[in-house]
């Protein structure tokens, strides 16, 4: 079969990676892609948000499937497009994608299935936030959630209320993340550790793709600012059967369950998870692979990855639709000098052209072409993976092959995975 991936990142990069390597697959196309990308698939100058020319493309190119990296492409209602169009391709449909493009709907979504979540109050003024945040509703520490999609950056715990009002301000009167701040979510702070969970909808059942746990914050030790994720490991060694058992009965089957009457949840359901005391809960959905979380699960993904995609795009997945490996993954995120603040692209990539060692793959994020020369083209540029069968032994090769790699102002964390054996 011929495979569309839909996107130009780091997860894409995964996804075009792995399904490249089924034998069934004839070929992986992606669009935009990148020069990793390149490597393993045909790439198209289309934008993921370009539905009617991705569309001519799938038919031109007889494309049997399509797969979606980011959420914007989902939010311009391309799953919807292409359905109505008779070709197969992963991801929900426009309203469903709501879960991710829209924090009010998808807390009043958990609210009406019965998913555990934080409490919470939406305020569509910022008299009506600052109300919320001076009645210390949730007391503090407490988190301020823009609505919309605001690039990673549209939430903030605030330790006080001075920095709470400050985080209201900033979204709804500065308009710092423009419509997507224009109605908040205030929540109670959930407390404990965070766990990526991954299933695969068909609109009536979900089987899991894998659990995995990210490093958000841009230093070691987790300080500093957020960022969109500095690494990863895979699977979280705190996950354990029962807490798996728990997650597909209390969150992820009455998601398929609350949108069986409009069309079904096909696609990947991401479920960002607090494990709290009084069981899991969500912090937040997304309707798509998270980056870098992708680039550890996927290759932990045995047997043929596009069969089991294409069932559930086909809504006809089957209980054994995937094997998962008892292997470990980690992944190092290298990123730009000022990441995640302001940039400096196109400097040179060197030690790209070296084998990496047994287990090891370098997925692209941010990089382009310049010449013969692969150079920096964005915050996060590479995620260096490597797969073994312990977190230990991974997290030693993908540091090692991390070292070297080499670009001016290169930054990365040191701490990836580090205390799990």
């Amino acid at each position: 079969m011929n495979v569309l991936v839909v996107g130009g990142g780091g997860r894409e990069h995964a996804l075009a990676w792995r399904l490249a390597q089924d034998p069934e697959v004839t070929r992986v196309l992606c669009a935009p892609g990148n020069p990793g990308i390149a490597t393993v698939a045909q790439c198209f100058p289309l934008e993921a948000t370009d539905v009617e020319g991705l569309l001519a493309l799938a038919i031109r190119e007889q494309v049997s499937l399509t797969v979606v990296g980011p959420e914007a492409a989902l939010d311009k209602g391309i799953a919807d497009r292409f359905r109505g169009a008779g070709l197969a391709i992963v991801g929900p449909p426009k309203h469903a994608a709501a879960l991710e493009t829209s924090k009010v709907f998808s807390k009043h979504f958990m609210t009406r299935t019965g998913i555990p979540t934080a409490r919470f109050i939406a305020c569509d003024t910022a008299d009506a936030a600052l109300a919320a945040v001076a009645g210390d509703r949730f007391g503090f520490p407490v988190v301020v959630k823009a609505d919309g999609l605001a690039g990673g950056k549209g939430v903030v715990v605030a330790m006080d209320r001075a920095e709470a009002e400050a985080a209201v301000r900033t979204a709804m009167v500065d308009r710092a993340f423009g419509q997507a701040g224009s109605t908040l979510v205030i929540e109670e702070c959930l407390t404990g550790p965070e766990v990526s969970f991954f299933a695969l909808c068909d609109g009536q059942r979900a089987v899991v793709l894998g659990t995995a746990q990210d490093h958000k914050r841009i230093f070691d030790g987790d300080r500093g600012p957020n960022t969109g994720g500095m690494g990863a490991f895979a699977p979280s060694p705190l996950m354990t059967p029962e807490f798996e058992a728990t997650v597909m009965r209390t969150i992820v089957q009455p998601v398929i369950e609350g949108f069986q009457a409009d069309a079904g949840y096909r696609g990947f359901l991401y479920v960002s998870l607090m494990l709290t005391p009084d069981g899991p809960k969500v912090i937040e959905f997304n309707v798509r692979l998270g980056d870098p979380e992708a680039q550890v699960v996927l290759p932990l993904i045995e047997g043929s990855f596009a069969a089991t995609l294409l069932a559930a795009a086909e809504g006809r997945l089957g209980p054994q639709a995937l094997q998962l490996s008892n292997w470990a993954a980690v992944g190092v995120v290298l990123a730009s000098a000022g990441y995640p603040g302001p940039i400096t692209t196109g400097v040179t990539i060197d030690g790209l052209a070296a084998q990496p060692a047994e287990g090891v793959t370098v997925f692209h994020a941010g990089t382009a072409t310049e010449g013969d020369r692969v150079v920096t083209a964005g915050g996060r540029v590479l995620t260096v993976v490597a797969r073994a069968a312990a977190h230990a032994e991974a997290r030693t090769r993908a540091y090692a092959a991390a070292a070297a790699i080499h670009f001016e102002g290169m930054q990365y964390r040191t701490d990836i995975g580090a205390g799990f054996r």
